[in-house]
């Protein structure tokens, strides 16, 4: 049986059909050509591109029609997190130059686990949790590119994509009736050992004490399959991953170009690949410090505000580094290139103001949680560090809710408690006697008021009568609130 009836016979099977070979390609490269011509160029010079195959032939691609565009995103877990955001600014910027984009939840691959950059096989997925995180990440995913247009359209920046055409898929939906021998027959023939062995992911994991299991090793054939089956059925012609999936790229662009029987073109590591379509990578980001990006205390920065509220989240950007606050006002957000410069001249002419992690902080939280969501950020923040303003207490709980800085207890827990055991009880203090010392120093706020000994938290302390805002040292806040009765 030859591949290609193969090939025809599992795209039948498939939940989306096959595209005639005429029709294929008509969708894509017959469309008029975007709005912005130096789509690829904006990428670049933004800090989006780490690597590239055939970047002169991409960035023309770009210019002389609507291209397709799809990204990975692995269902680890039931929310999107600020380590996503780079790919998803990426993708939105291409929607907005007028090109289709397509995120791409691994509902198969992550029942097996990307084994790239890891020492260690992943735990085993369980089926449930990850069809629910994949359910979970298609609505956040559309939450997202809506709440980026608004942004966009905010600032006056017009999209040329049309948010209707945007497609969340699950790679589930053709690996699902995809045979064993299927596989080997269709993809597993095209497969080259000597490939696949030397990608870096695999040698290290080879070298190991516990090795690696066949599950993982054959992870890069499907995602390469995913790459042709989109490219097959929707016309897409580009993939965008980080500079770890490097590998797992040109092996989807190996496996088009063998598939389809097309004139192919050798890449730098001269194996051959689709003359059609291309892989762009982004950076893999850390802080100055050194830390992973999106992480903060070790915890992931989540962008479901269930997960990590809208001050928590401002707060994150608000302490970014000042080495890295540039390079995020450019990946992060749709400020211009010349309003970021001005910024960055007013914030290297007063550091300690923060002004470029302030603007950073408002621009990010906009763009994830709305303007009423940056608003209430803002506002929980000048609570917190400033003054209360005219911030009401359903606004309190509204923007710290989910946060571990927020609780709320019945009124005979609250008031009459004693200020400095809430403190300690509830972590604002590690203990009562570094409560007292703070006292002693004026270091101790209830309401940005000094208290020099403790007390008792009385109902004139709170705030409308709802809450209270305890303070220990510059940075460290508790708000102390009354639960409503059921």
């Amino acid at each position: 049986m030859r591949v290609t009836h193969v090939v025809s016979l599992i795209a039948r099977r498939a939940r989306t059909g096959p595209v005639p070979r005429a029709a294929k390609y008509s969708r894509g490269l017959s469309t008029p050509a975007p709005a912005d011509p130096g789509l690829y160029s904006d990428l670049k010079k933004r800090g989006f591109v780490a690597d590239a195959t055939r970047p002169d032939d991409l960035g023309n691609a770009l210019q002389r029609s609507q291209q397709t565009v799809y990204a990975g995103i692995d269902p680890t877990a039931p929310s999107l997190h600020a380590g996503h955001l780079l790919y998803l600014m990426c993708l939105f910027r291409f929607h907005a130059a007028g090109h289709k984009i397509i995120p791409l939840i691994g509902g198969a691959t992550g029942l097996l686990g990307d084994p790239t950059g890891r020492r260690t096989a992943r735990d085993p997925a369980n089926k449930s949790v990850v069809e629910q995180n994949v359910a979970s990440l298609e609505a956040a995913l559309r939450k997202f590119f809506e709440g980026a247009t608004k942004y966009a359209e905010a600032r006056g920046i017009s999209t040329r994509g049309v948010l209707s055409d945007l497609q969340v898929k699950s790679n589930l939906e053709w690996h699902k009736d995809f045979s064993m021998l299927d596989f080997f027959m269709v993809v597993g023939s095209h497969a080259r050992m000597n490939t696949m062995l030397n990608k870096e992911s695999v040698r290290t994991r080879l070298t190991s004490k516990d090795g690696m299991s066949y599950t993982e090793f054959s992870y890069q054939l499907l995602q390469a399959y995913d790459f042709y089956h989109l490219f097959r059925n929707y016309g897409c012609t580009i993939q965008v991953g980080g500079s770890d999936q490097w590998g797992n790229i040109v092996s989807g662009l190996e496996l088009i170009a063998r598939l389809e029987g097309e004139d192919a073109v050798e890449n730098p590591s001269e194996t051959k690949v689709s003359s059609r379509c291309f892989g762009l990578t982004t950076p893999l980001l850390t802080t100055a410090s050194g830390e992973k990006f999106g992480k903060s205390a070790g915890n992931a920065v989540w962008l479901d505000t269930k997960l990590t509220s809208p001050f928590a989240f401002y707060q994150y950007w608000i302490l970014t580094e000042d080495k890295d606050v540039e390079k995020y006002l450019k990946l992060f957000t749709l400020v211009s290139d010349a309003e970021i410069e001005s910024v960055m001249q007013e914030h290297n002419a007063a550091p300690h103001k923060r002004i470029a992690q302030r603007r950073l902080a408002a621009e990010v939280t906009e763009l994830v949680h709305q303007k009423s969501g940056r608003e209430l950020a803002e506002k929980a923040t000048r609570l917190m560090f400033g003054d209360a303003g005219d911030m009401t207490a359903s606004e309190v709980f509204s923007a710290l809710k989910g946060d571990p800085r927020l609780v709320l207890l019945d009124e005979g827990d609250l008031v009459g408690a004693r200020i400095f055991s809430l403190a300690t009880e509830h972590g604002l203090v590690a203990s009562k006697s570094e409560a007292r010392r703070l006292g002693k120093s004026k270091g101790f706020y209830v309401n940005h008021g000094v208290v020099g000994e403790d007390r008792a938290l009385e109902r004139e302390d709170l705030i409308e009568g709802k809450f209270a805002v305890l303070r220990a040292g510059k940075s460290n806040v508790l708000v102390v609130g009354l639960r409503e009765s059921d």
